[in-house]
């Protein structure tokens, strides 16, 4: 089962799980923005350059402002990778691949499509803000649910666990980059309150907070959350988790078809060489150029895959 099918299965995870990363972006700029007492415009440029989405901003706004960053973000049809988007080319990806979906996992992602366009009908208010972003994550959920409780564990499953953490270790390394190089803050309040409080942010933007307490306690350490957020093969949202699913479901993958294309080298190559160091090693480095390589890792191997599966075709 290659070809257009895979393609379908894959880009209708990623788009699902871009909707929920993006609203998990647009919370983690909100509550940074609130510990540095007032968004400024270079913060929320650097969200939206995080999102990638900045040239398109740029491009159509004369002045960078919170309400018009979240609005772009959240509901813009103008922006292919905002939250109602992204939802919407999930759908349609799975409307494509139909008959390979469970009727749960068809209704759960149409369903999604659904609500989403009716809470993002109007602009947000700042309000109503908090529960319209939880209800997105919370709908992203029932779909990966269905997909877990009702398919088959074959080559579709496969592809679509694939696009789903591809997609989330590309998130989880611009969440982290937001933090530690685009809103670094002054050196003098290094370790301080503020900046305890946005790693505290950066860990309830990946749902980690309460992961990270119990194996590591209460305080906050940069590096014990760095360590927690890349290297921890126990944290769902972790690069190295994603790595490791990645990789296993590229093995069944080859199993299946008895061949391992380059995309298999690839994610075993950025597991051994990346992502089998200790934290201190990658700060040594540079957590933002190591976060960089990541990316450009990341984006290099979902481009692989393609021409390994033969999507375009």
């Amino acid at each position: 089962m290659l070809g257009k099918t895979a393609n379908g299965l894959f880009w209708m995870s990623r788009y699902l799980e871009r909707a929920e990363n993006t609203s998990r972006l647009i919370e983690t700029g909100q509550r940074i923005a609130l510990t540095r007492l007032g968004a400024t415009d270079n913060d929320w440029r650097s969200i939206l350059q995080t999102a990638g989405v900045d040239k398109g901003f740029e491009a159509t706004h004369d002045e960078i402002t919170q309400d018009a960053a979240i609005d772009w973000m959240l509901r813009s049809r103008d922006n292919g990778s905002s939250v109602l988007s992204s939802i919407a080319a999930a759908r349609q990806n799975a409307r494509l691949v139909r008959t390979a979906l469970t009727h749960e996992v068809w209704e759960a992602i149409n369903g999604a499509y659904m609500d989403s366009r009716a809470m993002l009908a109007r602009k947000v208010p700042e309000r109503d803000m908090p529960q319209t972003l939880n209800s997105i994550r919370q709908r992203a959920a029932l779909v990966r649910g269905a997909v877990h409780g009702t398919m088959l564990r074959n080559d579709i499953f496969d592809f679509t666990r694939i696009g789903t953490f591809l997609e989330r270790a590309d998130n989880t390394a611009r969440i982290l980059d937001v933090k530690y190089y685009v809103l670094l803050p002054q050196a003098s309040s290094v370790g301080g309150q503020v900046d305890n409080v946005q790693w505290e942010t950066i860990l309830r933007s990946v749902s980690a907070r309460g992961g990270f307490r119990t194996a590591y306690g209460t305080v906050m350490d940069p590096r014990d959350i760095a360590q927690f957020l890349i290297l921890d093969k126990r944290m769902p949202r972790s690069l190295a988790f994603c790595i490791g699913k990645l990789k296993g479901n590229l093995n069944y993958i080859t199993s299946t078809y008895g061949e391992r294309p380059p995309s298999y080298a690839m994610v075993n190559h950025i597991e051994r060489r990346y992502l089998c160091h200790d934290i201190d090693a990658i700060f040594d480095f540079g957590l933002h150029q190591f976060i960089q390589q990541m990316l450009d890792l990341i984006g290099d191997l979902g481009r692989q895959i393609e021409i390994d599966y033969r999507f375009t075709e």
